[in-house]
């Protein structure tokens, strides 16, 4: 019986690290390792976009990026868990001006949650959500957010000729995992604001208001990103 609690405790404390291993690499400094620097952050963001936007079963994303106020790329988010899970990455937002159209700077955040029950084994997915209310935009503001809670998220429509009739949610994320397109729930993730990135983006400490609204900084390496943004909600 000893001997049994004692197993229990020890997968369990594995299953912690395991968790907590996923939320540290979020939340790894700027220069922690080469390819979590900032850049090369935006250029993954970049091949994501590019990813989604040439899917024929992407048709409903490409159509409605014109109508959204911003997105929020996430590269790679990492799931795994052993009994405990978590998942964890991190991310590029990028908000639309209502009066130019053109797509502003970067400001980067890391998306994290932790799950419990059976669950054995790891993947990675690519994420993109289309921040569609303004009450979406003014969450990024504060310091984090929970997805669901003040804040909603609804998984967005996949397929050719998909329609979204109904759709109020504040975010409406979509998902790509070993090439194809599914829904991945992230209801009760946690949106928390990377300030070493954007510090390092920028050369400065900066919020998410000055890059986001104020547009108090720029930084060249995101160009075509945004470019690629403004050919996407065109069709092209």
């Amino acid at each position: 019986m000893i001997g049994s609690k004692k197993v229990k405790l020890a997968f369990r404390f594995i299953a912690c690290l395991s968790v907590a291993a996923v939320f540290f690499l979020s939340a790894l400094p700027a220069g922690a390792q080469e390819d979590l620097k900032p850049q090369i952050l935006v250029d993954q963001a970049l091949v994501t976009l590019n990813n989604f936007a040439k899917a024929a079963d992407m048709e409903w994303f490409t159509s409605h990026l014109k109508d959204s106020k911003g997105v929020f790329i996430v590269p790679r988010l990492l799931k795994a868990g052993f009994i405990f899970g978590g998942s964890g990455g991190r991310g590029v937002v990028l908000l639309r001006d209502a009066k130019t159209g053109q797509w502003g700077q970067p400001a980067f955040y890391s998306l994290g949650s932790v799950s419990f029950g059976l669950q054995i084994g790891a993947e990675t997915s690519e994420v993109i959500m289309q921040i569609r209310t303004q009450r979406g935009v003014e969450s990024l503001y504060g310091t984090d957010f929970k997805l669901g809670g003040d804040t909603s998220v609804a998984l967005g429509p996949v397929g050719r000729g998909a329609a979204g009739k109904g759709l109020t949610a504040d975010l409406v994320s979509f998902s790509r995992a070993y090439g194809a397109y599914a829904g991945l729930s992230l209801d009760g993730s946690m949106v928390k604001i990377n300030d070493d990135f954007n510090k390092a983006y920028y050369g400065k400490s900066v919020r998410p208001v000055d890059i986001l609204v104020k547009k108090d900084v720029s930084n060249s390496g995101s160009a075509n990103l945004r470019k690629s943004l403004a050919k996407a909600e065109k069709g092209k």
